[in-house]
């Protein structure tokens, strides 16, 4: 039973009488609410205080009375500074404070604070006193208060409680470095357990105390039993009872068992039950997630209810083979879903529990049946929404990237493991407990996989792999093990890691860091001729998308939802072509924060099937029409409602361009305002179309023949004349993103930035020069990957044109305003080369050649000089977004020239703005 009331708050102005009477109303509610479990948990989140203290230097004994300021739970101190362009963010210690209110009657009672997650070294005081510590930012703890409350006096009452938490990096705490943010601070909930004294186990890895298993389960019988240990800290000895019955969907009881124990003061005693077999039990699984309940009390002699836990069951038997992949209750199943990280922008991870809950609900709207719950154990909601839902979970501990050679390290992970596992030991979603991934993607400084050094690393890596496998079979033998590599097959064969776990799991990028989609089938191939008797998981793959950036002729790395769409085709066509493969799971469900991320949307992974506010991208749509079983369609680039483009020819209307429309029909119509565009088929999930949209609003219905599913988008069109001075089609504006091949919608400022294009004589366009492509960097096709501070559309100033002589547009007679964008990438710093970019010349990772010349030149509008001697010496700072706006009177047949004269080097333009404006 959980209760929310603000104990603190409400209470605070009260006189001692009232107080009192006001408490003793309150627990003769909890008294009556609570009867039948005789523990009563109460939630915790608001009435908190907050500091930050980098000095360390706040003394729990005597803490500072000013400097707090007010928080509610969850709470991370990380959900802005992980977003600005400062490099880094804060890691250090956080406090948080609160007034802990403590009846009378709980005088007896057994206290503990229940901390679901804190990240990740916590330190727990009340009154002053150091009550308990925990190492590890991604699993629940609990810290018991009796024994501080006594030696402080105050076993009832009010009780001051300190929470220091540090998210800096400690060398013996996984995870040392990955690809995504280690926020800091109380960003789940913490509760507050009054028990009686004797109760279920409270002090088994903060888990629920009783552990549910279903050693044989068939369509005809299965068999559940029930185990666990009961705790006397009453003064004397007690005989109980622990009762536990099997209820079904409806609450109707199908079993029963009753244990007896005897117990003398302060001892454990441990007890096993088994239900009598259930036949023909309801099973569950993705299609029917059927879930009964083992409800367990413990009773005194009266049969009076001290205590009581509720745990989720679910019938089901599964395997894994290695030719023939996943088998669920007998049956062939394909494992299709994503993974999912737990941050959202503007929360950090502080996030809610319903926001937990809806990342599940969208695995399941995906048609998905698997999630990969990456890279650390999340929110107990999720796991509860998987087993409600139907959702098949893989969990794992945040050994990523690296390990630190020292029996510490080996510590902290073979606790994180048993807490993972015991925590969520009775969710029957749970089919695989992982614990390390890509943990060779960097080795350290210094180490290489021939050199002495390095052999011991890659053989220290093994030994802790084979340690953690044996925990986990220990602590539960009916389910299996994974390790997760990267693309490193010989690396991964030779230090002895791939015949360790149950299942490999593969994160796999070709055709995105590497440059042949072909390499992927031939890689699970490989897998297969090498490994035949090893069951193999796609735990991986994914492709960056930025819903702005759309592109007719996508390219690999270009960003564009278009390249993210045909990759996904790819390689959900090569998966469900193998049977030995047993499922996969994308990278990733939704945009995650990855600070040391540059690229398009710095600070952010964009492999997300959904932006980071979980608006669908095309891939998730494409998924959605490949995986529902009910008719589906869907018109594409949800986030491509505002286009642009030039007409199709002189005396044209119309500009043609393609759209994709989503569905697992076999045809899709197409109107275009009423009018029948035409029918296609769909190959793949995915009808394509090629759309003449006329100036303003075009209104976009997709249909099935013979169903009554249609979807429907209203397109808001720019279309620019051929011929600028053209009277039947006005020119209005024009918006170039120099060096580059893709449009970029803007929603935000309602404006359309059109890929470049060489000049023709009544047009627009470039006159010489060359696409910008950043020099060591292999995976872009053209552009930079760095981070363009001062700026939100970095897509913009990553690109340019080097060496350009000219910029003309052959305009009517007007009263214009020109915009010219710049942005300086060569005289750049070098960037941090990251690992997970997983190609040897990391983005920006080289240092600009020292020979450089430093680059100056001029700029001229309609001959008059705007720009004097442009350059890093003056606007042109590196990686600094700038921008010049200019008036310009144009005269009839005159148009506007905007010329680059190069001083030094080479004259540059990444962006131009062209507004009529009379």
């Amino acid at each position: 039973m959980v209760f929310s009331w603000p104990v603190g708050a409400a209470l605070r102005p009260l006189r001692a009488a009232g107080r009192q009477l006001v408490l003793l109303l309150l627990l003769g509610l909890v008294a009556t609410a609570g009867r039948a479990q005789g523990r009563v948990t109460q939630r915790l989140n608001t009435g908190w205080l907050f500091r930050k203290d980098a000095a360390r230097r706040l003394n729990p004994a005597a803490p500072p009375a000013e400097g707090w300021e007010a928080v509610s739970l969850p709470h991370t101190w990380n959900a802005q500074d992980v977003l600005d362009d400062e490099p880094g963010y804060y890691r250090g210690a956080g406090w948080y404070r609160k007034t802990l209110h403590l009846p009378a009657d709980w005088a007896q009672h057994r206290l503990y604070l229940h901390f679901e997650g804190a990240n990740q070294e916590t330190a727990v005081y009340v009154n002053g006193r150091l009550v308990g510590q925990h190492a590890g930012g991604y699993t629940a703890f609990r810290v018991p208060l009796n024994a501080a409350l006594a030696a402080t006096g105050a076993p009832a009452g009010t009780a001051e409680l300190l929470v220091k938490v540090d998210n800096r990096h400690n060398p013996r705490i996984p995870p040392l470095s990955a690809d995504f943010t280690f926020y800091g601070g109380l960003y789940r909930d913490v509760y507050l357990l009054a028990a009686q004294p004797v109760h279920f186990d409270l002090d088994n890895y903060a888990s629920a105390g009783v552990f549910v298993t279903t050693p044989q389960v068939s369509a005809a019988a299965a068999t559940v039993q029930l185990r666990g240990a009961v705790q006397n800290d009453a003064a004397t000895a007690r005989t109980v009872r622990v009762r536990s019955r099997l209820l079904d969907a409806a609450g109707q009881t199908v079993g029963e068992h009753t244990t007896k124990l005897k117990l003398n003061a302060g001892q454990q005693a441990s007890f096993a039950q088994a239900f009598k077999p259930l036949r023909q039990p309801r099973l569950w699984s993705p299609a029917a997630p059927y879930l009964y309940r083992a409800v367990s009390e413990v009773l005194d002699e009266r049969g009076q209810a001290l205590d009581e836990v509720t745990n989720p069951v679910g019938l089901r038997w599964f395997r894994f083979d290695a030719a023939q992949g996943f088998f669920l209750n007998g049956q062939p199943l394909k494992l299709i879903g994503t993974n999912r990280h737990q941050d959202q922008p503007g929360l950090g991870n502080a996030l809610p529990e319903a926001l937990h809950e809806r990342d599940v609900r969208l695995v399941k709207q995906l048609g998905g049946n698997f999630l990969r719950v990456s890279h650390y154990p999340q929110h107990p909601a999720v796991l509860q929404a998987c087993d409600r839902l139907g959702i098949l979970a893989s969990v794992e501990i945040p050994v990523v990237n690296a390990i630190t050679e020292s029996e510490a390290f080996y510590q902290r992970c073979d606790s994180m493991q048993t807490e993972m596992i015991r925590q969520s030991y009775n969710h029957p979603s749970v089919i695989i407990w992982a614990y390390m991934n890509e943990v060779l993607l960097q080795l350290p400084a210094g180490l290489k996989k021939d050199n002495d050094a390095g052999r011991a690393y890659l053989q220290n890596v093994a030994r802790l792999a084979r340690r953690l496998d044996n925990l986990t079979r220990r602590e539960d033998p009916t389910r299996a093990t994974m390790l997760v590599c990267h693309g490193a097959f010989e690396l991964y064969r030779d230090a002895g890691l791939l015949r360790i776990p149950t299942v490999l799991g593969w994160n796999l990028y070709q055709g995105w860091y590497s440059p042949r989609l072909e390499d992927f089938p031939a890689f699970l191939e490989r897998h297969r001729r090498e490994l035949p008797d090893k069951p193999l998981l796609v735990t991986e793959y994914g492709a960056d998308a930025d819903i702005r950036l759309h592109s007719p002729q996508p390219r690999r790395f270009d960003k564009t939802s278009e390249y993210a769409t045909r990759y996904h085709q790819y390689y959900l066509r090569e998966i469900l072509a193998r049977p030995f493969v047993a499922g996969s799971a994308v990278w990733n469900l939704a945009e995650f924060n990855s600070e040391k991320r540059q690229e398009a949307v710095p600070h952010v992974n964009n492999k997300g099937l959904m932006t980071g506010e979980r608006q669908p991208k095309d891939a998730y749509l494409f998924y959605q029409a490949r995986l529902l079983a009910a008719p589906f369609v869907a018109i594409g680039a949800r986030g491509w409602r505002r286009r642009a483009g030039v007409a199709a020819g002189p005396d044209s209307l119309y500009c043609v361009q393609p759209v994709e429309v989503f569905t697992n029909q076999p045809t899709v119509e197409l109107r275009l305002n009423g009018r029948v565009l035409g029918m296609e088929p769909a190959a793949e999930g995915v009808a394509r179309f090629q759309v003449p949209f006329g100036p303003g609003v075009n209104q976009l219905t997709a249909s099935v023949p013979g169903q009554a599913v249609t979807d429907q988008a209203d397109v808001d069109f720019q279309l620019l004349p051929t011929k600028l001075a053209s009277a039947a089609l006005p020119f209005t504006e024009l918006n170039v993103s120099l060096g580059d091949e893709r449009q970029f919608s803007d929603e935000a400022r309602q404006q359309v930035w059109l890929p470049e294009q060489a000049y023709q004589p009544g047009g627009w366009g470039y006159v010489g020069g060359r696409a910008y492509k950043q020099e060591g960097n292999g995976q872009l096709p053209y552009g930079s990957a760095r981070n363009i501070l001062g700026t939100d559309y970095d897509a913009l100033y990553q690109t340019q044109r080097v060496g350009l002589s000219q910029f003309r547009l052959d305009v009517p007679a007007g009263q214009y305003e020109v915009t010219l964008h710049f942005a300086e990438l060569e005289q750049a710093p070098p960037a941090e080369a990251l690992a997970y970019n997983l190609e040897k010349a990391a983005a920006g990772s080289a240092p600009a050649p020292a020979t450089r010349p430093t680059r100056s030149f001029d700029v001229r509008l309609n001959g008059q000089l705007v720009l004097p001697a442009l350059g890093p010496d003056n606007y042109l700072t590196p990686l600094q977004a700038v921008s010049f706006t200019f008036p310009v009177t144009v005269q009839a047949a005159q148009g506007i020239t905007l010329e680059f004269q190069a001083l030094r080097g080479e004259a540059v333009l990444n962006g131009l703005q062209v507004k009529r404006l009379y």
